[in-house]
């Protein structure tokens, strides 16, 4: 992947992965004040915001048509992302005299970054033919 290509992709990704953040971290305050645990709250607002991702990575980003199997695919990247923002999340609410919402927005920042690696060198790879 070159250069202005690979760019252009992280351009678009933070305009679709924005998005998912909106909704991850919306959500994810409504629940906490609804009276969930971080750590469910957490699980729960991702997995809504990795279904936005897909969504919408799948077409403005990556150009790939929306499949059951790319979902799939997708979703296992995604678990590595969960795994990372829920840890981060969790140890900086536990561990920094901070409110829940900003320990979130750490553990998003964060798994954003890794997110949009594998996505763009694993999950959305040019196949070739």
């Amino acid at each position: 992947m070159s250069g202005p290509l690979l760019s252009g992709r992280l351009l678009r990704y933070v305009g679709t992965g924005g998005t998912a953040a909106v909704v991850d971290i919306g959500l994810f305050a409504c629940l906490v004040r609804a009276g969930l645990i971080v750590p469910l709250a957490a699980c729960l607002s991702f997995a809504m915001a990795a279904v936005v991702n897909y969504w919408l990575t799948s077409r403005f980003v990556f150009g790939h048509r929306r499949s059951v199997a790319g979902f799939a695919q997708f979703l296992a990247a995604a678990l590595i992302g969960l795994a990372i923002n829920v840890s981060v999340t969790t140890l900086a609410a536990a561990l920094l005299p901070i409110p829940p919402v900003v320990a979130k927005l750490i553990g998003v920042g964060v798994a954003f970054g890794a997110n949009f690696l594998l996505n763009a060198l694993i999950v959305f790879r040019p196949r070739t033919r």
